[in-house]
Parts: C-alpha cells; structure tokens; sequence
C-alpha cells in the first residue's frame, strides 16, 4: 500500500524530462533567437551588401561605451535661469518693474518715466533713512546674508594713525582725510606700502584732489536725470590744478615706478590737462621707464585736444601706436575704442583710417565690437554694415567700454531685421542703454517699418512692441496713419484712435486733424461710416473736456462732415453754433442735400438761417435750393417768419460793435450819412432783414 503522503515514483520519472526541457529551452531560448536572426542577416535576397552594412553599424553602435559626463558646476542662478528660459515676453503686459502694482501702468513716455523715478525715489529714500540711521537697522533677517540690504559704512572706525586706517578712508572715498593721515604717517616715519601709495594716488587723481559729492538726500527727479535731460551743474568739470596733493605726494616719492605715472596721467588726461599729461609722458621716458597700455589708452583719447589740423591728430595717434609697438606692449579693446573716438575728430581721415583699425582689431582677435559714425550711411557704408551684422549674428554681447551701446541708423529694412535680431538674441538688448535710448531706437525701428513694410507686418510688430518695449510718440502715430493710408486700410481708423487714447496723447490737436482727414476724404461702406462717425463723436466729447484744446474750422468740418454721412444731421448745427465756427460752403451744400435727401425742411430752413447770420455769399444760393426743392409751409415761407429768425442771429453775433458804431455815427454832427451808405456801411444794421424773395432777385 502507498501512503497518501508519498508521490508514485513513476510520476516522478515521467515529469522530470518535461521540466528539465523547460528549463534548457528557457535558458537557452534568447541564445537560439540571436541566432537566427543572424542567419536570416545572412541570406542573400539580392541586397546583400546593403544588409551586411546595416547589421554591421547596429553591432558597432551596440558596441559603444556609454560616456558619463563629469560633474558640472552650477550656479546659484541656474534654476531661476532656466524657469526664465521657458517663458518669454509677454507684448500685452507693461514693464516687469510696474507689475507689482497694475494701478502704477504707465500709458505713455511721460508716465513711463515719472513712475520708474518715483520708484528710484523711493528705493533712494528707504536706503537713505537706512544709512542715516544704522543703529535701528543692527538685526539681519535675510538668510542668505545680502549685503546691499543693510546700512552702508560711511564714516571711519579706525581713529589710531596706521596703515589700515588710510586703507579705510581709502575704501570709503574719503579723499581729504586720507590725504591727511598719509601725511601723519610720513612725519612719524611710517613706511607705507608701495601699494597703497598706488591706491592713493588713484584717489585723488580720479577725484581731482577733492572729496566726492556726497548724496545729502534721496534722489529724486531734481537730482537724478535720465536720457538727455541733465541739469547745468552735470556739465561743470573740476580743472586739475598745479602742484596738487597728488604731484605733491608723488614729489615726495623715493622711488616712482610706471604704476605711479599711470595714476597722474589718467588723472590729468579725465580733468583736461592734456599738455601736461604728455609732458608727464616724456618725463617718463627720460626715466627709462616702460608704459603701459593704460598710459597709452589715455594719450590717444588725449591726442586730438593737443593738435589742430586733422592729419597732425592721426600723425600723433600713429606715433604712439608705433611706440606701443617698440615697447612690446600689447593693445586692447580700450586701445582701439580710443583710436576709434579720436578718428571722430580727424574729419576726412576717419573712414580711410577707421577700416585699417577694425583690420588690425580683427588680425589680433580683439573682440567683437565695431563703431561706426551716423554719417557714414551711404551705399558703401551700408554693405559694410552688411557684412558686419552677417558676422555678428547670433552674438552675445558683454559691455566692456562705458561707452557701448547699440543704435538704429540705417535706412535697409533687411539690415533693420538683422540689427533687430542681434538685439533679440540673448540679453544684447541691455547695451540699447536707459529707456531714453531704448525709445529712440524702437523709434527709429518702427519708423523704417512704416516706411518700407507691408501693412500687415506694421500691425504685427506694433502689437509686438507697444506696449511692453516702446511708448510711440506723436511722430510714430503719424507714421502709422501714414502706413494705413499708403496701404488703403482706413478701415482701422477707429481702433488706432482708442489706441491714441490709452497712450495719453490726445492732447495733441494736429494728431486729431489728420486723423479727422483721413477719414473724411473718401467715401466708404455704410458700416464704415458708421464707425467713423462714432469715432468723431468720441474726438468731441475729448474736445469738450479738454479746454486747452480749440476747434478749428477743418477740424470741425471734418467731424460734421463725418456725422452727415452718418445721417446723423441733428448734431451738426450745434457744433458750429456752439464753437462760434464759420462752416464752408462745402459743408453747407452736403448739408442741404442730406436734408433733401431725409425730407426734412426745417432743417433746411435752419441752415439758411444761419447762413444768413454768418453772412456767408452763398446764402442766397442755399436759399433759392431751399424753395426749390423742398415744399415749405406758409409760416417758413413767409418774410416776416425769415426776418424774426435770421435778423436776431445776425444781431446777437455781432451787438456790441456794431451798438456802438451806430451811436457814435447817429451823434456825429459832421458825419451825417445816409440811409443807403449807413447801410452799406454797417450791413448787420439792415433796416429789414433779407427775405427769400430777396435772395431770389439778387441771385437773378
């Protein structure tokens, strides 16, 4: 008998091969599959080759080592930079810097600028009360540490007379005093460190031998102006005066190396002491001393102030560059920006001269910066141009020269894209400078757009730009009417008009007239006209607001003009009546058709009336029309219904002068007229007022 718990061994035996195949097959079923995959490669189906180099490369890809790259450094920036990276700029919002609060959005240039210093202000204010008062601001919550939040150091710790304390009234500016703590060290006998004797000299020759002016409050708009607005007492200069602390200190030196005359130099050549720099030069050579390429910098910037004739300045530039050669002292970007100032000076030599020294920059492969003058825009200056954008593309600039910035001067809408581009890319557009200059270039750069670009790409990029980059002044508007006349799309008249609006400069009456113009020349749709005539409604209503601006009479006979093709005659007469405006003739006659048109005779009958009052010479043709072609009752056919109505206009209009010149003629006894020459002579004085009939006769 088999117990339950034991298993027939003939079981046992018949399972054991199955499983043992199972487990070869599984194990060696990759291996298997490998192989016939590499006997099909091997089948000749008349592609042979082909095949084999396929199965060749996937094999010899399959075989390459798999590189890790070594760690990579990152900066505390980087998440920030590259959250930034995937978003761009949005053309509908304002600035960044107005974002906090949407009440403080600027509309316009004005606005733009007197927000941005409100904000400078306030920031200055805040720092001011931080620094005048240090004691309350002791405690540092920002972890990190950030240094600018907390109160600056200006004034010295260190009373004690050493080094250390002339190195601290070195650092915080303080001219004077460092000047006097360097004497206390000398009289005590003191070595001072040829390096700080260097940092020294720099200080007061940069400063001109006085102290800095010191911020007494916060800035504002008096004391902090932007673009071209500056105040007279920016353009004062400090003269360098002879035998100041600086040649005194560098008198007293026992020995004067290259680094010392370096400081005098600069210093002489910023405060215009030109000659005396380049005899300072020379003294330095008398020493058998070697310059350097900041000495040589100053001198060529120096060059044209010591000559007068042009080919004297560039003879001077080219000998100090030879001897830059002889002394084995290689030029740098500063050098050649300063060859390229100077040449401004040197009149027809420039552009000759300007070439073989961006030649030379290109030869030693010193940076990419180029300067060209605004005057050289002719056909060679521009496929020069050309050529330089073609090979600045898609370069990211780093300001290295107070002086470098980037400018619209062309007159090519293809190198304008180019240059446009180059500002885009990367962060190019900070060398544009403040929002003065940015505004001047985004100017220029819709200006070329409107003069040379299809409509619909001007409407692009005025979407594009305005008004998250540029504030357009009155100019750019007018070129944008100009580009929608060119292109004949009027039709967009209304929507620029709202646009003038938000962008402040609807006090501007000449803006307003040409668009009134604009939309009164031709005729257009009913839908059209209907827009234009709310367009105009909308310009009286800014009118009747605004009580600097006055009506003119093409102005207001544009807006009339655009309510009769409205149908919209009611409001005409008001306008005129209300602004004391003499209508035109024209204006006059569309009147009268469009009241023949909508039936309407009392209004006809209006019109001839206050023609009458204006005493306008077409009045007798409106009223002949008038009873022509319009059926008046008996009451406005009648003289004495004409008389009430067009006498007293015609009296009110002008009562005062014409009183008075009727009392002083009726009292004259020497001056006795007649009925017939008083009233030709004082025509609003008619005896009767005209009547239809009389307009009739005289026409006739």
């Amino acid at each position: 008998m088999v117990s339950p718990t034991q298993k027939p061994s003939v079981c046992t035996n018949m399972a054991a091969p199955g499983r043992h195949v199972g487990h070869y097959m599984k194990r060696n079923g990759r291996f298997l599959l490998c192989n016939i995959e590499q006997a099909l490669g091997h089948r000749s189906f008349g592609c042979t080759t082909a095949v084999r180099q396929q199965v060749a490369e996937a094999n010899k890809e399959s075989a390459e080592s798999i590189v890790i790259p070594r760690k990579k450094t990152w900066s505390k920036e980087a998440v920030l930079e590259a959250l930034a990276s995937t978003v761009g700029r949005d053309p509908t919002a304002y600035s960044y810097q107005f974002q906090d609060d949407p009440y403080l959005s600027p509309r316009s240039a004005v606005e733009f600028k007197l927000y941005s210093l409100s904000q400078e202000s306030g920031r200055s204010a805040a720092k001011y009360f931080i620094n005048s008062n240090p004691k309350f601001f002791t405690k540092d919550f920002a972890e990190p540490h950030i240094p600018c939040l907390m109160p600056e150091t200006v004034s010295p710790c260190l009373e004690e007379v050493s080094e250390e304390a002339l190195k601290e009234r070195l650092n915080l500016r303080k001219v004077t005093a460092a000047v006097d703590m360097y004497d206390q060290l000398v009289q005590a006998g003191t070595a001072v460190s040829m390096e700080t004797t260097h940092s020294l000299l720099d200080v007061i020759s940069f400063y001109c031998d006085r102290d800095p002016a010191e911020e007494e409050g916060p800035q504002t708009e008096d004391t902090k102006r932007k673009g071209n607005f500056r105040r007279a007492s920016d353009f004062l200069k400090f003269s360098w005066k002879e035998n100041n602390n600086a040649e005194r200190i560098f008198n007293l030196l026992p020995e004067r190396d290259t680094r010392c005359y370096s400081a005098l130099i600069r210093g002489m050549v910023k405060h215009e002491a030109y000659a005396k720099a380049f005899n300072m030069y020379t003294d330095m050579l008398n020493n058998r001393l070697t310059a350097d390429v900041h000495i040589f910098n100053a001198l060529i910037s120096a060059a044209p102030e010591v000559r007068d004739k042009y080919h004297e300045k560039w003879e001077l530039i080219t000998e100090l560059l030879k001897q830059m050669n002889e002394q084995k002292i290689r030029p740098n970007l500063l050098t050649f920006n300063s060859v390229l100032k100077a040449l401004r000076r040197c009149g027809f030599l420039a552009k000759t001269q300007a070439l073989h020294t961006l030649s030379e920059m290109k030869a030693l492969g010193i940076g990419d910066y180029c300067c060209f003058s605004p005057g050289s825009s002719g056909p060679n200056g521009t496929d020069l141009l050309q050529e330089v954008v073609a090979e600045l593309a898609e370069t990211n600039f780093t300001c290295q020269d107070p002086h470098d910035g980037m400018t619209q001067c062309c007159f090519n809408l293809e190198l304008g894209y180019k240059v446009h581009s180059l500002v885009e890319f990367g962060e190019n557009y900070r060398l544009l400078g403040d929002p003065f200059n940015q505004s001047v270039y985004y100017g220029r750069f819709f200006n070329l757009l409107c003069m040379m670009e299809h409509i619909d790409e001007v409407l692009k990029w005025y979407k594009r730009l305005i008004p998250s980059l540029y504030y357009p002044n009155p100019q750019g508007m007018k070129d944008l009417l100009q580009a929608l006349d060119t292109d004949s799309r009027l039709d967009l008249l209304p929507s620029i008009w709202k646009d003038i609006k938000s962008l402040g400069l609807t006090n501007r009456p000449d803006m307003a007239e040409e668009l009134l113009s604009l939309m009164t020349r031709d005729n257009h749709s009913p839908e059209i006209q209907e827009s234009f005539a709310a367009c105009a409604l909308d310009i009286k209503s800014v009118f009747d607001l605004k009580f600097s601006l006055e009506w003119t009479n093409s102005s207001l006979s544009h807006v009339t003009m655009l309510l009769l093709r409205a149908n919209k005659t009611e409001k005409m007469l008001h306008l005129f009546k209300s602004n004391n405006r003499v209508p035109s003739d024209d204006l006059l006659n569309s009147f009268l058709s469009v009241c023949r048109t909508d039936d309407a005779p009392q209004k006809a009958v209006e019109l001839v009336q206050m023609s009458a009052a204006f005493c306008l010479p077409t009045t007798p043709q409106l009223a002949k029309r008038t009873l022509t072609d319009f059926n008046l009752t008996e009451e406005q056919s009648s003289t004495e219904q004409w008389q009430q109505r067009s006498f007293p206009s015609i009296l009110a209009s002008h009562s005062s002068k014409i009183i008075k010149v009727k009392i002083k003629t009726l009292n004259s006894p020497t001056n006795v007229k007649t009925e017939k020459h008083r009233t030709k002579k004082l025509p609003y004085q008619a005896a009767k007022s005209p009547s239809p009939s009389c307009f009739l006769s005289n026409s006739k």
